[in-house]
């Protein structure tokens, strides 16, 4: 990997700041987008690229020639070919962990070659994963086809996953996405530690046809193992004690911690350290997956990802569709000072794609130091939001297209549904196209006049509404079209994303594989639980957080 020369990427990123303050030479500002379009009829050609399924549109936001030949040489001088290269061959990229990061690895052929570790002979990665793998499609096939049952001799219908972050996420939001009326067992995701999700959940569940997944790889972590207490004694009392075993998968590495639990060896499936939680639904983590769509379509999730990762880390620069996706991203973010990004899939079966992002960009991106420990030079990771369309144009798009400041959206579109309900796709699409239209073209304030003056509405009125109706667009997105939504094509679209992630760590430098922010949350919380029993230890806290636990401990009728 080679180590970019500071002073070619203060370079390169000074000439993005002169391309994003200075006009055009047609005179219009830096992040207008309308005026491109008129001077461009073939902009959409110019400013689109396809890898596999998709198809990434990205001519509505502002990036003209010199831009995007001002962003690529940013992405060479941070060298992310380099950083892609090093990630791909099993370094530790994750410095401050000293960790390799092989999420590839898990959705790999057999005879691929990723290895992992110090030294050599290094570890065969590939060959560790497909023994997992292995195991997974014989555990889920048996399942389906009853040879593996529950205690009381019943085939089971339901599988429980309990698991938080990204032992949750990704897999419930591509269950999800693909679940069907033929889907061979009910899924569903226990996170919340709150005992309200799962007394909402339980009526819908037979303990005696219940499969749980407790996803932890240290089998320790407190929300998980609080919700497998609680369902692990609702199993004990439908079937006995002395049962509850085959009722139980661990998703864990701790074989000490399951074998205490009550869970036989046989039902552990491991992974490893070089998997992040975030990029884990490839992994053991994706069982609950796997049972509730069904081995082969598990296998195509996982042959989607790896058509995505060929691409990565084949294709040139200027149409490898992560770069260019990322490389956007920075424009939007660092140079024109736009900080989120809105993720829209018109598609229902995807409600749950932009949670998951959340957690990939936010988990992975929400860092203010660099590789060496020092000070971020520039702004890093957005504030990702999103629902699916069109359920959002009447909630937050108000704010997005009459906003203050231009929030940059994603839409995902899937050009055929998988139901029969025409007319509904059609005005589905329609609506997705034309928010983006609109955000790009807007409204000005000569063509509402000449509207409400053929409406003919008095001068007056139209003096008084006309600010109030005017969109001022230039308002950036990408477009990201599927030609329908299947494990294949999901898998890609979720690598896609996976990527653009480390295209723009690589190009902050900063470690996008580490969480530690994540850790002191969970360290206080350890600490504040038992004085939630004996009262506020004095001096432990500061006066508010020792004032709400007294007034906790008074409404609960624990207080003087």
């Amino acid at each position: 990997m080679d180590e970019s020369q500071p002073d070619a990427l203060a370079e390169a990123w000074a000439a993005l700041d002169v391309l994003a303050q200075a006009p055009r030479p047609d005179g219009s500002a830096p992040g207008s987008i309308r005026p491109l379009f008129a001077a461009a009829p073939d902009r959409f050609t110019r400013f689109s690229a396809r890898a596999g399924d998709i198809l990434l549109d990205y001519s509505k936001t502002a990036i003209t020639e010199g831009v995007l030949a001002a962003l690529l040489d940013l992405a060479r001088a941070a060298d992310v070919e380099g950083r892609r290269d090093a990630m791909a061959t099993g370094l530790p990229i994750n410095v401050t962990e000293r960790r390799a990061v092989l999420h590839m690895a898990l959705r790999a052929p057999r005879d691929a070659v990723f290895k992992t570790g110090p030294g050599e002979p290094r570890e065969d990665a590939t060959a560790e994963v497909h023994a997992v793998l292995d195991r997974m499609r014989d555990f889920t096939r048996a399942v389906h086809d009853g040879t593996l049952r529950g205690g009381t001799g019943l085939t089971f219908t339901d599988v429980v996953n309990i698991g938080i972050g990204g032992s949750d996420l990704g897999p419930a939001m591509v269950t999800r996405a693909l679940r069907t009326a033929h889907s061979p067992m009910r899924a569903h995701y226990l996170s919340n530690v709150d005992g309200h999700a799962w007394e909402a959940l339980r009526p819908h569940l037979d303990a005696a046809r219940t499969l749980v997944l407790v996803a932890s790889k240290t089998f320790t972590t407190q929300e998980t193992m609080t919700n497998a207490a609680l369902l692990r004694d609702w199993v004990a009392g439908a079937v006995g004690a002395d049962k509850v075993g085959r009722h139980f998968v661990a998703l864990s590495t701790n074989l000490q911690a399951t074998a205490a639990f009550g869970i036989p060896d046989g039902q552990v499936f491991g992974f490893r350290d070089w998997v992040g939680g975030r990029y884990s639904l490839w992994s053991s983590i994706g069982l609950s997956t796997a049972l509730a769509i069904g081995w082969d379509g598990f296998a195509q999730l996982l042959a989607g990802a790896r058509r995505m990762d060929e691409h990565f880390l084949t294709a040139p620069p200027d149409q490898n569709l992560p770069v260019l996706l990322g490389l956007v991203g920075i424009w939007n973010h660092n140079l024109l000072g736009y900080p989120t990004l809105c993720v829209l899939p018109y598609d229902e079966r995807l409600a749950r794609f932009p949670a998951h992002l959340q957690q990939l960009e936010m988990e992975s991106l929400g860092k203010r130091v660099t590789l060496t420990g020092a000070p971020a030079a520039h702004e890093t990771g957005p504030v990702v939001f999103g629902e699916p369309g069109t359920n959002a144009q009447h909630s937050f798009m108000q704010l997005v297209h009459q906003g203050t400041t231009p929030v940059p959206v994603d839409f995902v579109l899937i050009a055929n549904p998988d139901h029969g309900h025409p007319d509904s796709h059609r005005k589905l699409l329609a609506n997705g196209l034309a928010q983006a239209e609109a955000l790009m073209r807007g409204r000005t304030a000569d063509e509402i006049e000449a509207e409400m003056r053929a409406e003919g509405l008095a001068q007056t009125e139209v003096a008084r509404l006309l600010p109030h109706r005017v969109c001022p667009g230039d308002r950036p997105s990408n477009t990201i079209l599927l030609p329908h939504l299947d494990p294949g094509t999901l898998g890609q679209l979720i690598a896609l994303y996976e990527h653009k992630v480390f295209v723009q760590g690589a190009v902050w430098g900063i470690n996008a594989f580490d969480q530690w922010g994540v850790e002191l949350g969970k360290q206080l919380a350890g600490a504040i639980l038992p004085e939630l029993v004996h009262g506020p230890t004095p001096g432990a806290h500061d006066s508010s957080t020792t004032g709400l636990l007294e007034e906790i401990l008074r409404l609960q009728g624990n207080g003087d």
